[in-house]
This record gives structure tokens, sequence and C-alpha cells, in this order.
């Protein structure tokens, strides 16, 4: 179970990257990376999972947080706007492992936290 995350950015290749520091509930920590793609991914599959929860027929009922939204920049602005998703996406984060068990454990959330490969060699930069 996930228990903890915390945010920060860094520019890979002209990518963003969110590094996220992942405490898990038997009390082990890994850092993983995850660009916003993985997060509007992941939020794709929640909301295609869990339709009531995610307010497709009442508004009212939604628990599954909102994620900023994507945005259209110039190459200039890419550092500006990924800063600024910054405290949203650890905000979004921190509210779905707050949701009830059976999403926050849910496969796709814990498959999103896991450690993939790629963590293995973090970015340079």
């Amino acid at each position: 179970q996930v228990v903890e995350s915390l945010l920060s950015d860094v520019s890979f290749r002209s990518l963003q990257v969110y590094i996220i520091k992942v405490t898990w509930s038997n009390g082990s920590t890994e850092v993983i990376y995850r660009r916003y793609s993985k997060f509007f991914d992941l939020q794709m599959q929640m909301l295609d999972k869990f339709p009531m929860e995610g307010g497709q027929k009442d508004p009212k009922q939604r628990i599954i947080p909102f994620l900023p939204g994507k945005i259209l920049f110039r190459r200039s602005h890419i550092r500006d706007v990924a800063v600024k998703r910054l405290i949203p996406i650890d905000e979004y984060c921190k509210a779905l492992i707050q949701l009830p068990p059976y999403i926050s454990q849910c496969e796709e959330v814990l498959q999103f936290f896991e450690t993939r490969p790629d963590d293995l060699t973090p970015p340079k930069e």
C-alpha cells in the first residue's frame, strides 16, 4: 500500500519528469520517475474502471481526484508548466492513496507506484 508521495521535477531530454518518493506500508521506500503522460494514463484507467466514483453519472458522487489538465505550450514554457503542475500532482497522488482500498489498492494504482526498470537508472540531469 502506498502511504506517501513527495514530488519534484527535473528536466530530462526536454521532457519533464516528476520524482516521487513512495513509502509503502511495510516501511520500505523507493524513488520513481514519471512523466505527466503516465499520470494522465492512470487517470483515464481510473475513470474507466470506476465510472461512478469518477462522477460520470452524478458529478456529486465523484471521489476520484482531478488531475491537472493537459496544457498546450511552447517549448520555452515546458519548465513553467511542469512547476505549475507540481503541487496539483502532489495533491492528486496524496488524494488518490487516501481513497477507499478498493480504489487506492487496485492493480492500476499499485502498478503505477511500483518500481520499473527505468526507475533503476534515473535521469542524469
